[in-house]
């Protein structure tokens, strides 16, 4: 028997080697009379609102236009790779709607853990509450690391419902559903962390006050 050897042609793709994803570490505090730059800088960010907040947008355009590269990472859009059995909350929250959601934010979390390591940037989006352990901020600092930058996008209720109302298929809700939801976010005022009402903004203005938001939590990061 013949045997043949090939050998690789010089420009084939090899084998590369990652850097594996850690904990997110706290951002250093910038040297003396210097202003961080968010808009350079590799960044975990958490973006916090209820349905109809504009998250998902922000997160979009803000990643979009970042000067580094930079990925956008939904909750909801992971949750919703389980096609079939798929648990949705608003049919009733249960064991199996819980155990989904816990996975998609631990696949999140492993995602931006790697981005992170391999110099991208990462934006979340997530409902979290401030008074429900289980969807809370807990988890994201155990699947991301302490290092993540939490900031709450939270407009009026009439905003919310609006924006609501243009949804459609299972990321549409009742405006009972809205009006509680929105209600139990209103707890984060007094946190500690920042709230944007971007009641009045638009998508690309949002963005640059979400960058100024950053820019205070480089310069003094939250406590959470």
């Amino acid at each position: 028997m013949t045997v043949i050897s090939v050998r690789a042609a010089p420009d084939a793709t090899g084998h590369v080697r990652l850097p594996p994803g850690g904990p997110v570490v706290m951002p250093s505090a910038p040297p003396a009379h210097t202003v961080p730059d968010p808009t350079t800088t590799t960044l975990a960010v958490l973006l916090i609102g209820p349905a109809g907040a504009g998250k998902t947008s922000v997160a979009k355009h803000w990643a979009e236009h970042r000067r580094v590269p930079t990925a956008h990472i939904s909750l909801d859009d992971v949750r919703e790779w389980v096609r079939s059995g798929f648990a949705n909350p608003q049919s009733g929250w249960n064991d199996n709607s819980e155990a989904q959601y816990r996975l998609a934010r631990r696949t999140c979390g492993f995602a931006a853990r790697n981005f992170l390591a391999n110099g991208i940037s990462c934006i979340l989006d997530d409902a979290v509450f401030p008074d429900r352990p289980v969807v809370g901020l807990g988890g994201w600092k155990r699947h991301v690391g302490p290092g993540l930058l939490p900031v709450v996008l939270l407009p009026g209720l009439d905003v919310v419902l609006e924006r609501n109302a243009e949804r459609s298929g299972n990321r549409r809700l009742t405006d009972e559903e809205v009006a509680r939801i929105h209600g139990r976010m209103a707890g984060w005022y007094g946190s500690g962390l920042p709230i944007i009402d971007n009641s009045q903004l638009d998508i690309p203005t949002t963005a640059q006050v979400l960058n100024e938001v950053l820019t205070r939590a480089l310069t003094s990061p939250p406590t959470w």
